[in-house]
């Protein structure tokens, strides 16, 4: 019988920590944060890391892993996480993902296969010179004219995965999109997947009171503090949250426009990630009212049982 996985998924500032914590107490679980940010140290507020108080002593896995200018891949991540779930499991445990990283947790929950397939070290070394010498861009560009689907997903300061999607489409004629598309659909476990929506208008609200709420907690001076510590180039910093802040130390933008475009960012990230879940997961959606949150968690509760059991 194939291994009950929960996995609760959905756009920043919907309510997923609190939910997971429930479940985890409902049904003997213990939570694997699916975020791609919560992974770094020293990178708390941004990230709306799940503090020691959230946890309500529940064990978490896949935080605080990495130091700010470590690179960190979807393979690696996919690699420790089903590390854990066989853990937790072990442990007579429910193993519970939660976070909003779409491909992340789908790679695990589909064991997507990073093989050599699409790989050639020569083409991959060859790219990696050129861009030394002639900067990334024309080479974002040219992702953005064969893969416009993956260009919107990838910064273009991170030419790891710039690379990498030139290399997939020179070595297999597919591109990014299709070669993950081609991945299998069948899990090797038993996928139980909710998402929490939220009406638009909102989510909007909740993300600019959120980040309002940052700001008032030291968000600036977390990011000045990597800032200070000679991360501003790193893969880590490129995230929402952090990269908005570089250009105001620099003295190119007022506090007030980054704070604006933080929250703007955070915004159509949610869209993003609203795209991602609906298109390439089979997810179990309840919309969530800040009224009636606690009902409906009830009722995801009452649903879980049955689908447990």
């Amino acid at each position: 019988m194939k291994q009950n996985v929960v996995a609760i998924v959905g756009p920043t500032a919907v309510g997923k920590t609190k939910l997971s914590v429930e479940v985890a107490k409902r049904f003997n679980g213990e939570i694997i944060s699916g975020d791609s940010m919560q992974i770094y140290k020293s990178m708390d507020i941004g990230t709306a890391k799940v503090t020691e108080e959230e946890k309500q002593g529940v064990p978490h896995y896949m935080v605080d892993i990495k130091q700010p200018n470590e690179g960190f891949s979807v393979a690696e991540f996919q690699e420790k996480v089903q590390g854990y779930i066989d853990e937790i499991a072990a442990k007579g445990k429910l193993p519970i993902i939660v976070g909003g990283t779409g491909l992340y947790i789908q790679s695990v929950l589909y064991d997507f296969q990073f093989s050599d397939e699409g790989s050639d070290e020569n083409f991959r070394q060859s790219l990696e010179e050129k861009i030394e010498e002639e900067g990334v861009q024309p080479y974002y560009e040219k992702l953005q004219s064969i893969d416009p689907e993956q260009a919107e997903k990838v910064h273009p300061n991170n030419v790891r995965r710039v690379i990498r999607a030139l290399e997939v489409y020179e070595t297999t004629g597919m591109t990014m999109t299709e070669y993950q598309e081609k991945q299998k659909q069948e899990s090797p476990y038993n996928p139980i997947l909710i998402g929490l929506e939220m009406e638009r208008e909102k989510l909007y609200e909740r993300i600019n009171h959120r980040v309002d709420k940052m700001m008032d907690e030291g968000l600036l001076e977390e990011v000045q503090a990597l800032y200070n510590q000679g991360y501003a180039e790193s893969q880590s910093m490129q995230a929402i949250g952090y990269k908005e802040f570089i250009p105001y130390f620099e003295g190119e933008r007022s506090l007030e426009d980054a704070v604006f475009l933080l929250k703007r960012n955070s915004r159509r990230y949610a869209k993003r990630q609203y795209t991602y879940f609906r298109n390439k997961l089979d997810i179990n959606w309840y919309e969530i009212t800040v009224e009636s949150a606690r009902e409906k968690f009830e009722e995801i509760l009452n649903d879980l049982a049955g689908k447990l059991s």
